[in-house]
């Protein structure tokens, strides 16, 4: 609501001593609003153009398979009518459940679903683990056992018995030892084992020390893998600097940008999380719905080379803006090459001993490309017209087998 602003201030802001942060969803804290100006906002807080139907029918347009939305963050804030806090939207002039009408839309879509939830920081419960900063008081852990069995715990189970969701995605990211101990991510974890049993946990659960039973690795923000993980993973990313709405963060990247991202994660055994910040009135910016189109656009031709992919156990060079990804379909091998820079030739290491070419087209205009092979390796023609028609090309070849 307050859109990375507040008294006059916009983040980043290099006069506050913790200001240096583009992150709209930290402003209650980055900006020092006073606590009881922030908490008031619950008065004020009325997205009267939400319209989760809306939200998924685009999200789905988008290519999307699964959706996530922030059930609390760190400020304390539930979407959802809980009884284990009143700091909730059904206390809110808008006063209805937002993931009730969430859930129902990716029912209908067919798109799973899960829920973000700051189980380590909750400002705005007197236990909860406060701003990981130099000099900021933390709870005792006395006070922290309050705000994890009265609140914490509870609110996850809650969730899980409300709407089932796919998956969890809780938020730690190194500093979280002080509470989240091997204790507490062991509990949650078998909290979420005992209430479902196909509900999957990320790795930033305890970010630090996840163990082996997380069902997959979460990265930092914005980070990205640059070789291939054996687990498999996740980043979550944004289309600008924040995740929530900033007024005045303009660096919007472009859908090309992100679509190599996309096809990084796919080729090293990961997935995409790509977040979008509403609006105070519930919509999504223009600038994200256009990016959500493009990048839809592009996956209608070309999503045959990232969907039900596996990554190829060959390591490139990504700066080379080259993704490798393969599969098997109807009994044929495909490997997908994706060419996110201008290149008129590309030589991959894999021969005609291990592996063998029998045939290789432009995957979305079905144009014969040129390749030779050798006993080494295999060196593609790159059709010269292709790259003026598209941002990323995909070469589909035919093989022998799968790598």
């Amino acid at each position: 609501m307050l859109e990375g602003a507040y008294n006059g201030r916009s983040l980043p802001d290099a006069s506050l001593k913790n200001g240096r942060s583009w992150y709209a969803e930290w402003v209650w804290k980055r900006l020092e609003v006073p606590d009881m100006v922030y908490k008031d906002l619950i008065r004020q807080f009325n997205p009267v153009n939400f319209d989760a139907d809306e939200w998924i029918r685009e999200a789905k347009n988008a290519g999307m398979r699964y959706f996530a939305i922030t059930s609390k963050h760190h400020d304390g804030f539930a979407l959802w009518d809980t009884k284990f806090s009143d700091f909730n939207v059904m206390n809110t002039p808008y006063g209805k459940d937002i993931l009730e009408q969430l859930v129902r839309a990716c029912k209908k879509y067919g798109i799973k679903y899960g829920f973000y939830y700051s189980h380590w920081m909750d400002w705005e419960h007197p236990g909860g683990a406060n701003e990981d900063w130099e000099g900021v008081k933390q709870p005792s852990a006395a006070e922290f056992k309050q705000y994890w069995e009265g609140k914490s715990l509870p609110q996850v189970k809650e969730l899980i018995e409300k709407f089932d969701p796919d998956f969890f995605w809780f938020d730690t990211w190194g500093n979280e030892g002080i509470h989240i101990t091997s204790i507490q991510r062991d509990e949650l974890i078998r909290l979420v084992r005992t209430n479902s049993t196909k509900c999957l946990i990320n790795g930033r659960i305890s970010y630090a020390n996840p163990g082996d039973n997380v069902d997959f690795i979460e990265l930092l923000d914005n980070v990205y893998s640059d070789k291939i993980l054996s687990k498999p993973w996740q980043t979550p990313a944004t289309m600008n600097r924040s995740f929530g709405w900033h007024a005045n963060d303009f660096a919007w990247k472009s859908s090309a940008t992100m679509l190599g991202h996309l096809l990084n994660c796919a080729s090293t055994n990961g997935n995409y999380l790509l977040n979008i910040g509403p609006k105070p009135d519930g919509t999504f910016p223009a600038p994200a719905v256009r990016r959500l189109k493009e990048m839809g656009a592009w996956l209608d031709a070309n999503g045959e080379a990232v969907y039900e992919t596996s990554y190829v156990p060959v390591e490139i060079d990504r700066n080379t803006g080259i993704y490798l990804t393969q599969k098997n379909e109807s009994g044929k091998n495909y490997l997908y090459i994706s060419i996110a820079k201008p290149v008129e030739k590309i030589e991959l290491p894999i021969g005609i001993r291990s592996l063998r070419v029998l045939n290789a087209r432009v995957l979305e205009t079905n144009q014969t490309v040129s390749f030779l092979q050798s006993d080494n390796h295999i060196e593609i023609t790159i059709p010269q017209n292709v790259v003026n028609d598209c941002s990323i090309v995909v070469i589909k070849m035919e093989m022998e087998r799968l790598l």
